[in-house]
């Protein structure tokens, strides 16, 4: 029963990030209204670590858990809960936004999607180039931004219940570099919701078939940073709870 409220909490929180900060992003275009859209991801992190944040540690993003699954802080079992979870409440968020757009027949300026480098939504135009490039940035970006989420929720970082802040305005820096890059995903379940609401709604095909590039760098990028704080940091496995990425403890 407690996981399943976790995988509930994860599957909510997953579905306000999609549909309001991927909503800001594909009502105002993302590239041109960076610094609103990323506020908007950051402030939406925020909000989730203070209300859902206690009951599952508030990961709402696949790339977090596996962090947090290789730095020993949650189960195999509760990993494929939370993954599973956020994938479904993201596409029920991404489902929301497009739907509703399309219903009230409003005009999206963009549609939140990633892709590789030269963000314009004409993703049949990118190159090889661009593929390797994409997947460098995203891995840079995710590697920091989990990083610094297995840090401030790490025990003795000080951050206490600031963590949340931290982090979301962490997420912030990382899509005020990543937006006008590849979109700034670090999030598979992000991606995947706009991806395949686009091809639902707006018949395009592209970016679905672009966004293995956003499931397998920003999941690498999220090891390679559970791998640097394994081996700078030295943290007891027992003292933080499973699941603890930005939330204030019980």
């Amino acid at each position: 029963m407690d996981l399943l409220k976790k995988g509930i909490a994860e599957a909510i929180g997953t579905f306000v990030l999609v549909f309001f900060a991927c909503g800001v992003a594909a009502l105002t275009g993302g590239v041109y209204n960076l610094v609103g859209t990323a506020l908007a991801f950051g402030l939406v992190i925020v909000a989730m670590a203070y209300s859902i944040g206690r009951i599952s540690g508030c990961h709402i993003n696949p790339a977090v858990s596996l962090g947090c699954l290789i730095a020993k802080r949650m189960t195999v079992k509760e990993f494929f809960v939370y993954v599973a979870s956020q994938i479904l409440g993201g596409l029920l968020g991404g489902i929301a936004l497009f739907g509703i757009a399309k219903m009230g027949h409003i005009d999206l300026i963009g549609n939140a999607c990633n892709n590789a480098l030269d963000y314009s939504g004409e993703l049949s135009k990118i190159t090889a180039g661009g593929y390797i490039g994409a997947i460098l940035v995203e891995i840079i970006l995710t590697c920091v931004f989990v990083y610094v989420i297995l840090n401030v929720t790490s025990e003795n970082s000080g951050a206490g219940k600031k963590a949340g802040i931290i982090i979301g305005f962490t997420l912030t820096l990382v899509h005020l570099l990543g937006i006008n890059l590849t979109g700034t995903s670090v999030n598979p379940a992000r991606s995947i919701a706009t991806a395949v609401s686009d091809a639902i709604f707006n018949g395009k095909t592209d970016a679905l078939a672009q966004v293995w590039i956003f499931i397998v760098a920003p999941l690498a990028g999220a090891a390679l940073a559970a791998l640097l704080f394994k081996v700078l940091h030295k943290e007891k496995p027992a003292q933080v709870p499973a699941g603890d990425a930005g939330a204030e403890k019980e």
